[in-house]
């Protein structure tokens, strides 16, 4: 059974987080496509913070009226198997586990594509992030959604702003989050 709603063409978007699913989720409707969200991310990190992810990604399908999947919640043990030892090639691997699990389900159940909200972040890698949706596309048999979305970037922070939707200052990983918090260093220690 097809996807198609009133001949429309199906997609099912990967949702990394509701912030980047308003600019997204609205941009493709209006474009014509039937959108339904798929919630995977095993690489969030720590636990808490992917609660609050869910929540927010919660409320804003239900506001919305976006149908949405939730696959294997919390699969970090997965995503850590994979990335390990990885070094800088880590977000390409954990763009592929992502976006594999996401194709999976849109072949499965018949959808016209696969895209994901990542595409929405100038913090992304869109070279990474295009070659793991053509990576996965040949793998699963699917086509892979790519539309640079990163003009909307500005206004999908106004939108998850004025809807009261959690903001997240990193990607998700332990990395991400070591990348944003821990201090740069400067060369060698100063002492104090």
């Amino acid at each position: 059974m097809s996807k198609k709603t009133s001949g429309k063409n199906s997609v099912l978007l990967h949702t990394c987080c509701a912030p980047c699913t308003t600019y997204v989720h609205k941009k493709l409707a209006g474009n014509g496509y039937a959108v339904t969200g798929f919630f995977y991310n095993p690489n969030i990190h720590p636990y808490t913070e992917y609660e609050k992810r869910l929540t927010a990604m919660k409320l804003y399908s239900i506001e919305k009226e976006l149908r949405l999947i939730f696959a294997d919640l919390y699969d970090i043990d997965n995503f850590f198997d994979i990335i390990y030892k990885k070094g800088d090639k880590r977000c390409l691997y954990c763009y592929i586990l992502r976006l594999h699990k996401t194709a999976s389900h849109a072949k499965k159940n018949k959808f016209d594509y696969f895209s994901t909200t990542l595409l929405l972040s100038p913090y992304q890698q869109h070279d990474l992030l295009r070659e793991a949706g053509e990576i996965v596309s040949k793998k699963i048999g699917i086509p892979f959604l790519y539309k640079d979305m990163r003009d909307g970037y500005k206004e999908s922070v106004e939108l998850s702003k004025k809807m009261g939707l959690y903001r997240q200052k990193y990607c998700g990983c332990l990395y991400s989050e070591r990348d944003r918090y821990m201090p740069k260093a400067k060369g060698e220690a100063e002492s104090k």
